[in-house]
């Protein structure tokens, strides 16, 4: 993989049977996995090839399950959600993980969206964090905490004033969310930065969908509503390792173009 050295770290979203044998088909240095189903509030499972992943010089990131709201003021979701998020930040440190991603959340209408802001302050008080949280930003809602920059900035200060240590709290950065949530893609990582000083992982998606939709559809590189050259843009400015979370069956097309142009 030497050869791959003088870009960012590029890979994909994969099954999690065999992360590694699904990195080496697409040609990956990086691989992202679920540890169970991501619409499921079962508790983690550990990939059998969990040793071979430690050992291995690809990286590895895990996404939290979809289900998991941390900023709900219902405490039937709230509450299991913190205690799912405790268990799959666990896992995925112990399988080497650099990072755990998680989406913002949101509050249902009428809620008060800082009652959100504060919920994600205490998760990160109350929650020990062997590996970064990576709040993910979210393409849809009106009520969601993490679909405009202005709202991510307010999510950015409560989980941070939260953190007893602010370097577990990160930022991964979707770009068909942003796309479809309606913020411009051009300049943008100068505008995320401004909020977060950071950004630990770049998801490299085209849209199937127009700009401001609100609906999250991946589309492979240069088959959606994305200009590719914005999404190059963002991928260069961004200077993160690379996670497309684009259609299996066109994935290693899309890392071959991303690294050819990056």
């Amino acid at each position: 993989m030497d050869s791959h050295s003088a870009g960012p770290r590029i890979g994909a979203h994969v099954d999690q049977d065999d992360p590694l044998a699904h990195a080496a088909a697409r040609d990956a240095e990086v691989v992202q996995f679920f540890l169970g189903d991501p619409q499921g509030w079962k508790s983690p499972v550990l990939p059998a090839t969990s040793d071979a992943l430690r050992a291995s010089d690809v990286d590895v990131y895990v996404h939290a399950p979809y289900v998991i709201n941390v900023a709900t003021a219902n405490n039937r979701i709230r509450i299991p959600s913190r205690k799912l998020l405790d268990a799959h930040l666990k896992a995925a440190a112990s399988i080497g993980a650099k990072g755990l991603i998680v989406h913002g959340g949101h509050v249902n209408a009428g809620d008060d969206p800082q009652t959100g802001f504060d919920n994600w302050r205490k998760v990160f008080e109350r929650t020990e964090c062997p590996i970064p949280v990576l709040i993910e930003n979210t393409a849809g809602g009106g009520n969601a905490m993490a679909r405009r920059l202005e709202r991510i900035a307010r999510l950015w200060d409560a989980a941070t004033a939260g953190a007893p240590d602010p370097s577990m709290v990160g930022f991964c950065l979707d770009t068909c969310h942003f796309h479809a949530g309606g913020e411009e893609l051009a300049g943008l990582v100068e505008r995320v930065r401004a909020i977060t000083g950071r950004i630990d992982l770049v998801h490299c998606n085209d849209s199937r969908d127009a700009f401001d939709s609100g609906a999250d559809r991946h589309a492979n590189l240069g088959a959606g509503r994305i200009d590719p050259e914005l999404i190059l843009a963002v991928c260069r400015a961004a200077g993160a390792p690379i996670v497309v979370e684009t259609p299996f069956e066109g994935q290693a097309e899309d890392i071959a173009f991303l690294r050819k142009h990056l």
